[in-house]
């Protein structure tokens, strides 16, 4: 049942085997909307829609947020009226419920009882939006032009005929390779979704019958038993011990008592209503259907996820923006030319276009979409390994290029099955799980727990025998089992069956005969076992509230044996009661009484009424305490998160006290919160400034109230925990993070996860635990459930960044020879080095096989990229950037509207998230905008103003490839070039340059000045094959030395990680085969106008570049260094990094 005190601090006396009014664990209590106005038809009810002054969206998000529940509040006559059904509340299994032909009219007139799936885009048009992104359409569009010069002059362009084919096709295996990845993923997610279960136990026609889930309606009586998950909300008219398990909803760890008595106004804390999708943890309840579908609660808040879209993925919006920026380059260069050409030499309009196709396509590297497609891919099978499901292939590097972290606690952080840690028995305390390197303060001594010692082994009989819990299964080794019963019960069973030998029979071997379970009233539960003993046949057991159990006692074990009870005791017995609740522990006592047999034989029948039971003077035997301890790894998980610069924040629905509990046993939290610092200082809490406190903690209560302010001061820590939060909150503090430039990764696993989940720029979500609705939110699946899996995703999309990084840097290197060889085509004249269908056989043949090995590259230093900054800090620079830049953006969208901030309200700017149109026109008008802005003095200025963020491609990046290396290479391409036209042909550079500009035209015989040898326009053609062939080889034997420099970032270019990579050479080997066979094998000479007859010695030109492209990188890192070093993160004191050694299993 709900707690009268929802804001109780989890310090008090614990309640036994379940929570009551003065219980530790308290519920969840949103900020919800309730409608009092009770519904008056039996039609599915519909959220109250505002219509004031929102837009669409708006009111669908307001719709949403409100609970719109009150059957609570009604008698249940009231509901018998209101669903027109029938029910017992003394004998509920002789209920009528409905009939069998009201039930099938109210399913065709309110539809199945299922969540309606997310809206999804037709597989066509995702491809289509893949097909129309702009670096394919570029593609498609030089096809197009190739094959519109095909048309005019067919004879001199046949090469088009390939050319436009290639390009086309590119375009299309560009998209169809994302396209595939994409369908994939959404595959195996469907695999394992089912947002309802498969069926479930009504009574219709006062006949108990299992149905489909999905044909469940209002007014329907549902049975629902321990085990069960509960298909619909139902308000409960009767039970028997029935415990809930909110956690997936409302994030509350401890099981919820539920019966038929109202308790509280809102909907989430009353006992008398059940919600979909939550677990029946105990007991047995009949209930009636009060909401189906989509009106459920859990229908409600999925439906939060509809209205938010995640934002571009960054590494989707740099490589957009490289595109853009090379895409009006190459425009703008092609354009100018095809001037030149038309204009100052005189070509004709065929020529003219095709010259200008040939620069357009020697700009662009179209191999590019499909090595990076490859690159995501394959790191994501790499991240499936490792139990990590990507969703969406962008979603890769996004992992590693988070800055923030906002995380759940309950199955998250925590295992979400209570664990008995500490054992207070003979005055002693005594651990359940391996004694901790570092005794927690307040403890001065702690030793293993021993079964030798009388008084722990008579502790975990009374665990493993006074208890309604029990395994599902024994035929399966422990760990393997799954407990039905409520999680306190749970964690006893478990410890007791893994301390206890042939725990199994124990049962069997000392038989239970008679029982009181725990109530609310008592705040115990005891048991009588047939065990013999000194002095009888009979044993009773009782466990409960420590203060409650403690009462009923007058003697004590120590290690005397059984003491008569002192107060000095029970002054030990408070100050270990104090300490184990400290903690956030759940605490119970353990007491038991051998009857005598000359009182109570083992015949003896036991009656609740009259009493005829003991209940005093028992033997106290110790306290247990019970947590739901962190998941094996986190804590480590967390702390190598911190050192790599990422925040950490947890966002829970559980007490604020718990939380931080907990947040402080992993790494979370280690430094001292306000309230600390003031209470160490012994000043009041007014008088610690904001700048000594790096830790807080936040109350859900307070986010409604927050002023911009206060969220400044709030994000300004290193260490948050938000508590007491609902879904909207959650949305919220994403929303809020992103406001100030954080790229934030929400992990979840509840349905009240799920709007953050849909709202992060990366939602991860976990497979066994995880709620459908938060898999179905979330870009990406922890399939072990393991919150150390994200770290290793972390590191995964670090290293994919940065091969990513040296794939482009390496990809884009080999375009300046191809742009050259087009421009000094017009610009001296030359002999055309290198055709447009030859520069598709570079980007789509080697540079292919080669580019791909970078996916395969391991870590540099392994440590060092968990040691590097998030790749675009957050800091009072960046923040400041950010929001100039959104006041500019504010301010063109008012000038384009023809408004001022006046007229629309919009003073401040408010941070709103501006909806923009969508489809294929919307999308296309956006990409001309995108790129009209590139022509404005704003793009430019943004675009070199000095920041900490490192992007794919960067300054370092273009200046390598554009301005050094691609320098270097193309000298090396024209050297190799002029040399196999002088070697074979004796023609000299001036030759061939002043006959140039007829190169291969009819009447354009020349004698060669060296020979004197009359040169034919066949003899130009077939020499040129050579110079063209040259180039070609030149651009591959220097791209295989880059392709070793270009693997180091964070070192030089030598070592043994040069070469860890096998995949390398199996790239080298394979691209080099390809141009080979591209240049010596015969037949495709014919297609793309090379020649097999080149030399072999010309290649000792191209190797010899490709020795000072290696030489020069040692020389380009050392200044480098000097200059610009590189910035590790620092050590942040106090984290712990030994292992959660005993917290296993999940």
């Amino acid at each position: 049942m709900a707690s009268d005190a929802p804001n109780a601090a989890p310090v008090a006396p614990q309640a036994a085997s379940g929570p009551s009014p003065d219980s530790i664990a308290v519920t969840f209590a949103p900020s919800v909307s309730i409608t009092t106005t009770a519904p008056k038809s039996v039609a599915a009810p519909a959220a109250t829609h505002s219509e004031k002054e929102k837009g669409k969206g708006d009111a669908k998000k307001e719709e949403a947020a409100k609970l719109n529940v009150t059957e609570h509040l009604l008698s249940l006559e009231e509901i018998q009226a209101k669903f027109e059904t029938s029910f017992n509340t003394q004998k509920p299994a002789e209920s009528a419920g409905l009939s069998a032909a009201v039930a099938a009219k109210r399913l065709q007139e309110n539809g199945p009882n299922s969540l309606t799936p997310p809206k999804k885009r037709h597989p066509f048009l995702k491809f289509l939006d893949l097909l129309f992104g702009l670096f394919n359409l570029m593609l498609i569009v030089s096809g197009i032009a190739a094959y519109v010069i095909l048309a005019i002059d067919y004879a001199n362009n046949s090469q088009n005929t390939y050319l436009g084919a290639i390009l086309i096709f590119v375009a299309f295996m560009n998209a169809l390779i994302e396209f595939y990845q994409q369908q994939k993923s959404q595959s195996i997610l469907e695999s394992f979704l089912n947002l309802i279960p498969a069926n479930c136990v009504v009574i219709r026609d006062g006949k108990r019958q299992q149905i489909p889930a999905a044909e469940l309606v209002l007014g329907d009586v549902v049975y629902v038993n321990m085990g069960d998950k509960v298909p619909a909300d139902l308000l409960v008219f009767a039970s028997t011990d029935l415990k809930v398990d909110n956690s997936s909803l409302t994030g509350e760890a401890d099981p919820q008592e539920r019966s038929k008595r109202q308790t509280h106004e809102n909907p989430l804390e009353t006992a008398n209503l059940v919600f979909n999708g939550t677990l029946a943890v105990n007991g047995d309840g009949y209930g009636v259907v009060i909401r189906t579908g989509d009106h459920t609660v859990i229908g409600q808040i999925a439906s939060l996820t509809a209205g938010e879209d995640r934002r571009e993925s960054p590494l989707s919006s740099e490589i957009e923006h490289f595109v853009k920026i090379i895409a009006s380059v190459a425009a703008v260069v092609a354009v100018v030319f095809f001037i030149i050409a038309l204009a100052v030499k005189g070509l004709s309009v065929a020529q003219a276009i095709n010259f200008a196709v040939g620069t357009f396509v020697s700009f662009v590297p179209e191999g590019l979409p499909a090595t990076v497609t490859m690159l995501l891919t394959i790191a994501a099978k790499r991240m499936a390994e490792r139990k990590v499901l990507v969703k969406d292939l962008q979603g890769v590097e996004t992992l590693g290029a988070i800055t923030m972290l906002a995380t759940d606690k309950t199955g998250t952080l925590t295992r979400n099955q209570m664990t008995v840690t500490y054992v207070w028995s003979g005055l002693q305390f005594l651990s359940a799980q391996p004694v901790p390197p570092t005794l927690p303060a307040g403890l001065s001594s702690l030793v293993p727990l021993d079964l030798a010692n009388p008084g722990p082994n008579e502790v975990m009989h009374i665990a493993g025998l006074c208890t309604r819990a029990r395994f599902d299964r024994t035929d399966v080794p422990l760990a393997e089992r799954q407990v039905i019963g409520d999680a306190t019960e749970s964690g006893l069973l478990r410890c007791a069956a893994s301390k206890l030998e042939d725990f199994d029979t124990i049962a069997d071997r000392f038989p239970k005969v008679f029982e009181i379970p725990f109530n609310s009233t008592n705040k115990w539960a005891m048991t009588v076992h047939k065990k013999k003993h000194s002095t009888g046949s009979l044993m009773l057991y009782i466990k409960g509230a420590p203060e409650r159990v403690l009462a009923l006692c007058k003697s004590i074990f120590t290690d005397s044996g059984v003491v008569p009870l002192t107060p000095e005791h029970a002054a030990k017995f408070d100050e270990s009661y104090t300490f184990m609740a400290g903690q956030g522990h759940r605490v119970l006592a353990f007491a038991a009484l051998a009857l005598p047999e000359d009182q109570f034989p083992e015949d003896f029948e036991f009656t609740k009424d009259p009493i005829n039971y003991p209940n005093k003077d028992f033997t106290f035997y110790g306290l247990v305490s019970l947590e739901d301890p962190p998941k094996h790894g986190v804590r480590e998980a967390v702390g190598h998160c911190r050192a790599a610069g990422i925040r950490v924040m947890m966002v829970t629905g559980d007490h604020p006290l718990t939380a931080e509990a907990i947040g402080r046993k992993i790494n979370l939290m280690v430094t001292d919160t306000k309230s600390m610092i003031a209470k160490k200082r012994g000043v009041p809490e007014s008088e610690v400034s904001e700048t000594d406190v790096n830790a807080i903690v936040i109350h859900g209560d307070k986010i409604d109230g927050l002023s911009d302010a206060d969220w400044e001061n709030i994000f300004s820590k290193e260490e948050i925990i938000f508590a007491r939060t609902s879904p909207k909150h959650k949305l919220a503090i994403v929303k809020r993070a992103q406001a100030r430039g954080h790229i934030v990764g929400v992990t979840g696993d509840g349905v009240n996860d799920s709007p953050a989940l849909k709202k992060a720029d990366l939602g991860i979500a976990m497979h066994k635990s995880g709620s459908d609705v938060s898999k179905e939110a979330a870009a990406m699946i922890l399939l072990d459930d393991n919150f150390a899996s994200t770290v290793a995703g972390i590191e995964e999309g670090r290293l994919i960044f940065q091969n990513l990084k040296k794939s482009v840097q390496y990809t884009i290197t080999h375009t300046m020879p191809e742009v050259w060889a087009n421009l000094l085509y017009i610009a001296v004249p030359l002999p055309l080095p290198l055709q447009s269908v030859q520069i598709l056989i570079v980007d789509l043949g080697f540079e292919l096989f080669m580019a791909l090995s970078y996916a395969y590259d391991p870590s540099e230093n392994k440590t060092g990229l968990m040691k590097l900054a998030p790749r675009k800090p957050v800091n009072e620079e960046s923040v400041e950037r950010l929001r100039r830049r959104q006041e500019l953006d504010r301010e063109e969208r008012l000038r384009a509207a023809g408004k001022t901030a006046a007229e629309t309200g919009d003073v401040d700017g408010g941070g709103e998230h501006h909806e923009e149109a969508k489809g294929l026109g919307a999308k296309l008008r956006r990409m001309g905008k995108n790129i009209g802005r590139l022509f404005t003095s704003r793009y430019w200025k943004e675009a070199f103003e000095k920041t900490d963020d490192e992007i794919l491609v960067d300054g370092d990046v273009l200046s390598w490839a554009y301005i050094e290396v691609g320098t270097i290479q193309t000298i090396g391409c024209f050297v190799m070039y002029f040399y196999a036209l002088w070697y074979h042909f004796s023609l000299t550079p001036s030759d061939i340059v002043k006959n140039g500009a007829s190169w291969g035209l009819d009447g354009n015989d020349f004698t060669n000045s060296r020979t004197g040898v009359k040169f034919s326009k066949d003899d130009q053609v077939e020499a040129l094959k050579y110079g063209q062939s040259a180039f070609y080889l030149g651009i591959m034997f220097q791209q295989m030395f880059n392709l070793f420099v270009c693997k180091a970032r964070l070192a030089y270019p030598y070592g043994a990680y040069m070469f860890q990579n096998t995949k390398s050479f199996i790239g080298l080997f394979g691209g080099g085969l390809f141009a080979m066979a591209m240049v010596y094998i015969p037949p495709f000479n014919v297609a793309f106008g090379t020649s097999w007859r080149l030399s072999p010695l010309v290649w000792l030109i191209g190797l010899g570049f490709g020795v000072l492209i290696f030489l020069y990188s040692f020389l380009r890192i050392k200044i480098k260094r000097m200059f610009a070093p590189i910035n590790f993160t620092g050590e942040i004191a106090g984290l712990q990094m030994y292992a959660t050694r005993w917290s296993t299993g999940r």
